[in-house]
C-alpha cells in the first residue's frame, strides 16, 4: 500500500521530490501559512496519513496527534523542536525527528552580520542616508564600536554557537567566553575559550552576547530584567535562537534607558508580532525569522526531512530522532 504523507506547507523541493521517486502519496498544503489548529485537524483527518511533515510554526500536542493515528513519525524541518509536546508523543509510540546541521554555517554567518549591523550601526547609517539628513562627513556622527580585542560571550556551545565563536576569533581576533549546561573542553581549545559556570558571569563580562539555546522550561527568558541590567552599558546582545529566551518587554525598557547599547534579533517572543515600542528604537536591528533563510540552507532541511521519513518507512532509524 502506497505511503501517505501530509505536509503542513510547502517546502522546497529537493525533500519534496525525494519523497516522490520513493512513490510516496504527498498531500501538501496549499496555503502559504501555517494552519491554525482546527484546521490541521480538518486535514489530516481526510486520510489515513503515515507521516507528517511539519514546521516550526506547527504546534503540536495531543489533539494533533489523536487526529492521525496512523502517523508514527512527525518530521520536523526545523532544528528546534519545542513547537512538538515529546511528551504526548511517546505516549503514543510518535517518533519525531529534526533537521540539525544543516543550517549552522547559514545562522552562525547571519549572527555575525547581525553583530556587524550592531557595531557599524549599519541600519541606522542606512535610514539617516535614505531620509537625506547626510550632509557631509563628521568627526562624531554615528560612532560604533570595533570588534578586535573586545570579549564575546556565548551562551550555548553547540554546533552554531561554535561556528559563531570560529567566525569571531578568526576574522575578528575577538576573546571568547561562553556558557553552557556542560562544559565544552573542545570548544575551549579550538577558541582559546574560556568557560564561566553561570550565565551571569558571562553577562557581566562581555561585549557582546550571543544567545543559541533550544528553548526549554530552563531557558524561557533566560534573559531578563535582572540580568540585561547585569550587562555593560556599552554591551550589544544578538538572539537567532527562540525568541522567548528573552523577556522582550524588559529588553525594550532596558534599550529604552540605556541598560544597554543595543540588540539584533532575528526571533521574538510572540512571533510574529513583536513587544510595543521595539520597532522604533534606533539601536536595534530587527530580521524576520531568516537567519537560515539560503536556498543551500532550506533545501539541505528539505533533504534531512524527508531521509528520515524515508527511513523510518524502510524499517531503519532515522538518522535525526529527537523522541
Amino acid at each position: 500500500m502506497t505511503k501517505k504523507i501530509y505536509v503542513t506547507r510547502k517546502i522546497p523541493e529537493a525533500g519534496l521530490k525525494m519523497l516522490r521517486d520513493k512513490g510516496y502519496e504527498l498531500d501538501i498544503n496549499p496555503k502559504d501559512r501555517s494552519l491554525k489548529e482546527k484546521e490541521l485537524v480538518s486535514a489530516l483527518k481526510k486520510k489515513d496519513y503515515d507521516a507528517v511533515l511539519c514546521l516550526l510554526t506547527d504546534q503540536i500536542g495531543g489533539k494533533i496527534f489523536d487526529s492521525v493515528l496512523t502517523a508514527k513519525i512527525f518530521a520536523n524541518y526545523a532544528v528546534g523542536f519545542n513547537n512538538i509536546n515529546v511528551e504526548e508523543a511517546k505516549k503514543r509510540g510518535v517518533t519525531i525527528t529534526n533537521t540539525p546541521g544543516a543550517l549552522t554555517d547559514t545562522v552562525a554567518e547571519h549572527t555575525i552580520a547581525l553583530i556587524l549591523s550592531l557595531t557599524c550601526r549599519i541600519v541606522e547609517g542606512d535610514s539617516f542616508t535614505r531620509k537625506g539628513k547626510f550632509k557631509g562627513w563628521a568627526p562624531m556622527h554615528l560612532l560604533g564600536m570595533d570588534l578586535k580585542g573586545k570579549t564575546l560571550g556565548i551562551l550555548g556551545a553547540g554546533r552554531i554557537g561554535s561556528r559563531v565563536a570560529h567566525h569571531a576569533k578568526n576574522g575578528f581576533e575577538m576573546n571568547i567566553i561562553y556558557f553552557d549546561v556542560k562544559r565544552n573542553e573542545e570548544f575551549e581549545k579550538e577558541h582559546n575559550a574560556k568557560y564561566f559556570g553561570t550565565v551571569d558571569e558571562v553577562l557581566k563580562e562581555a561585549d557582546v552576547v550571543s544567545v543559541h539555546v533550544p528553548l526549554l522550561d530552563s531557558t524561557r527568558h533566560l534573559i531578563n530584567k535582572e540580568r540585561l541590567a547585569m550587562m555593560k552599558k556599552t554591551a550589544y546582545l544578538v538572539n537567532t535562537s527562540r525568541g522567548p529566551v528573552i523577556d522582550e518587554n524588559a529588553l525594550v525598557e532596558a534599550l529604552k534607558n540605556g541598560i544597554i547599547r543595543g540588540v539584533a534579533l532575528d526571533v521574538f517572543e510572540n512571533e510574529p508580532k513583536l513587544a510595543k515600542g521595539l520597532s522604533k528604537l534606533n539601536n536595534v536591528v530587527i530580521t524576520p525569522h531568516i537567519a537560515s533563510a539560503t536556498e543551500k540552507a532550506r533545501d539541505e532541511m528539505a533533504i534531512l526531512a524527508a531521509t528520515n521519513i524515508i527511513a523510518f518507512f524502510e524499517g531503519k532509524t532515522p538518522p535525526n530522532v529527537v523522541a
